[in-house]
């Protein structure tokens, strides 16, 4: 990684954020595809622990709490070894800034789960009202995380309807014919209870990350990788692009979410990023 230029380095950053397979930038910046791979690695982790340490102490006041289904190597039906098969990943974002302040890739279970409140939680330094679906680990989850009334807590239930016209395992969007509310704990207002915002945050992540495109080969192959290409896709959305409806709210000063939460002052560059991975620079405390 240290034999490329700061550009080069940037062009294939900049072609994983925007979902071009490992192949696919491998050609458009005439950079080897091992090297494209060790680029995703360092800079996926670097993501991870810069997110990590700073987006802490978060002034946000409603979180909605989702799980995106994606698979490595296999879906699980069809999976031949132990590192195949489904791979969940859980997201938390804040409704008003838009910004994710934490994410957990791995199965769908309940320790997990926990593991993912409690890190919730722990970023936050106002009370807040939280949202998710009916996942049943979720109510448990939150009371051990938050308190019991340590949040405004209620869970989102949609039953949808059952098109027999689709062939059995063929993937189809189905209509939601019903949605069922359940206020859990503290006092949630009726009219913010919703998982509307973070279910199209994971509309983008589909779209924009290659490795969650449905009814294709690009699939990752490996869950480290899939979780270093996550990691730097939440931070494009944290830190590099301005989001469309802030900065609307901001009469078109482009706007991040990272902003609006007092993380930085401006929308940063892909070598502005790349620049923060030098020994020389400490994260502020």
């Amino acid at each position: 990684m240290n034999t490329l230029s700061l550009a080069r380095r940037a062009a294939v950053v900049r072609g994983l954020i925007d979902g071009a397979s490992i192949r696919a930038i491998s050609r458009m910046t005439q950079t080897d595809k091992d090297t494209v791979s060790k680029i995703l690695c360092e800079v996926g982790e670097f993501c991870a622990i810069y997110q990590d340490h700073a987006l802490r102490n978060l002034p946000c006041i409603r979180i909605e709490a989702d799980e995106i289904w994606s698979f490595v190597g296999a879906k699980e039906a069809n999976k031949t070894r132990d590192d195949q098969g489904d791979l969940w990943t859980f997201t938390a974002m804040c409704a008003d800034s838009k910004l994710m302040l934490t994410w957990l890739v791995g199965d769908r279970s309940g320790a997990n789960t926990r593991a993912m409140m409690r890190d919730v939680a722990g970023r936050l330094s106002n009370r807040v009202q939280l949202s998710t679906d009916a996942l049943p680990w979720y109510p448990a989850a939150v009371e051990h995380a938050f308190g019991w009334n340590g949040c405004d807590y209620a869970t989102i239930q949609k039953q949808f309807a059952t098109d027999r016209t689709i062939p059995k395992g063929r993937y189809s969007p189905a209509k939601v014919t019903h949605i069922e509310v359940v206020e859990v704990m503290g006092k949630p207002q009726r009219k913010h209870i919703s998982t509307s915002y973070v279910e199209r945050s994971n509309l983008s992540l589909r779209m924009n990350n290659r490795r969650f495109t449905r009814l294709t080969n690009a699939y990752s192959k490996k869950a480290e990788n899939h979780a270093h290409s996550v990691a730097i896709h939440f931070m494009a959305h944290n830190y590099l692009r301005a989001h469309g409806t802030l900065t609307k709210a901001a009469k078109g000063y482009k706007t991040s979410p990272a902003m609006v939460c007092g993380l930085t002052d401006h929308v940063w560059t892909v070598e502005e990023m790349l620049s923060k991975m030098e020994p020389t620079y400490a994260i502020a405390a």
